[in-house]
């Protein structure tokens, strides 16, 4: 970058006044670490990120969509990729003995994990009597907009791991989480295995990028 003064290259810039004075393009640049041809890091970031459609648009694209990307090659992209796992799981609530008592914690427990993915998944949170955490598990992974699953997987997932309740899950890529009529067919089928069973559906949530829809706050459950 050799255009930009010493001291407002990103990496001197973040070590100088820390990584949140660098702005997201900032920040892209320094993971990327260098640039293609006749472009800098900064430039290759910027390109990066129009393509996404921006930070969040990020944290949606998949391996060979940035392999896909002029400059970045398997290790470029597998760089950018664990950097996004990696601030995925700051902000995690500890996974181990969470305690999940109304939908809004639950929705706080899953978003940071599931709202902003690619594709669409649909997992089981196995909670104790005390709706503490027991385990979370992925049941399926789909396509852009659709995810298979049966209620039989998701009990025999609940029995196996000794939960006494569950909330189920899943996420829609397009960043709109209201429910569709399968999303509501299925949550009424799981409720009634579930009392067949003996293991209480808690909650449906179904997860976007920063929000979600309850099935339970909605009142529908």
């Amino acid at each position: 970058m050799k255009w930009l003064a010493p001291q407002d290259r990103p990496r001197e810039k973040l070590g100088r006044l820390g990584a949140a004075a660098l702005g997201d393009n900032e920040l892209l640049a320094t993971v990327l670490g260098h640039g293609f041809q006749h472009e800098n890091a900064l430039d290759l970031a910027n390109r990066v990120l129009g393509l996404a459609g921006g930070l969040h648009g990020l944290t949606r694209v998949l391996d060979g969509h940035l392999r896909a990307v002029t400059g970045i090659g398997p290790a470029t992209a597998a760089r950018i990729l664990a950097a996004i796992e990696l601030g995925r799981r700051t902000l995690r609530v500890p996974e181990e003995r969470a305690l999940l008592d109304c939908p809004r914690e639950v929705a706080a427990f899953l978003l940071p994990r599931y709202g902003a993915r690619a594709v669409e998944q649909f997992g089981v949170v196995l909670l104790d009597t005390r709706h503490r955490v027991v385990r979370v598990a992925v049941l399926s992974v789909g396509t852009l907009d659709a995810s298979l699953v049966h209620p039989r997987e998701v009990f025999q997932t609940a029995a196996a791991g000794g939960a006494a309740a569950i909330v189920v899950f899943h996420n829609h890529p397009s960043g709109d989480p209201a429910p569709s009529p399968d999303d509501i067919a299925l949550t009424a089928r799981l409720v009634e295995a579930g009392g067949i069973m003996g293991i209480e559906v808690l909650d449906h949530l179904v997860l976007a990028d920063a929000s979600y829809y309850s099935f339970k706050e909605a009142g529908r459950l």
